[in-house]
Formats: structure tokens, C-alpha cells, sequence
């Protein structure tokens, strides 16, 4: 793969990483023990009309958080993964399961793929 091309998707993975952690930061916090896990924040709406309203209010933004957070981490992981691979100079832009090259033109796009198109239609 061309320099310039990976300086340029290095910069982008690493662009899409600090935005995911901020989008998390704002509704979770980082696990003490395990850095790389979150936590979703149980929010505080302040006082309701009543007690009912409140805990089923902040129970329904907790559950919907959860899956966000969720798929953000995954995505997290998959970014730091890539970045991991370009920093090492081993097999970025290689495919995991079939272990040929990932299309540029996918790559260009989704940065932190793990798989070439023809394995990702498989999966």
C-alpha cells in the first residue's frame, strides 16, 4: 500500500477515534480496571412530579444509552485494532479471514475493516 494512502487512513482512524470518545465521555465513563471498556453514566433528570416518573424516565435513557455505547466501543476496538496494525507494519489492509488484500476503495471508506468485500458479504 502507498504511503501517502495509509498516512491518510491513519489520520482518519485516528480523527474517528477521538470523536467516538468523546460521543461516549458524554453519557459514560471509562472502566477503572479495564481501560478500554465504558460505562453508561445512570443519568439524573432532577425532580419529577413524581418518584414513578423520575426512575422510569432515567431507566428508559439508561436502557436506550446501553446499546449505543455498545456498538461505539466495537467500533472503538475496531479502530484501535487498525491503528495497532498500521503502528506494528504488519497486516493492515490484509483481509482476516481469507488473508488477501482489502480493497483500497473499501479501506478508503471504512478505515478499520477487518475483512475484504468478498468476505464481508460471507460473514
Amino acid at each position: 500500500m502507498e504511503q501517502k494512502l495509509l498516512q491518510q487512513l491513519k489520520e482518519k482512524l485516528e480523527r474517528e477515534k477521538e470523536e467516538i470518545e468523546r460521543l461516549l465521555s458524554s453519557f459514560a465513563e471509562r472502566d477503572k480496571d479495564l481501560p478500554e471498556n465504558w460505562r453508561t453514566k445512570f443519568p439524573q433528570f432532577g425532580k419529577h412530579t413524581s418518584e414513578q416518573d423520575e426512575n422510569s424516565d432515567e431507566v428508559e435513557e439508561y436502557t436506550n444509552l446501553l446499546p449505543v455505547e455498545y456498538r461505539l466501543e466495537l467500533k472503538l476496538l475496531d479502530i484501535e485494532r487498525a491503528l495497532s496494525k498500521i503502528k506494528k507494519g504488519k497486516n493492515y489492509g490484509i483481509c482476516e479471514r481469507c488473508g488477501k488484500k482489502i480493497e483500497e476503495e473499501r479501506l478508503k471508506i471504512i478505515p478499520e475493516a477487518k475483512f475484504c468485500s468478498e468476505c464481508s458479504k460471507k460473514k
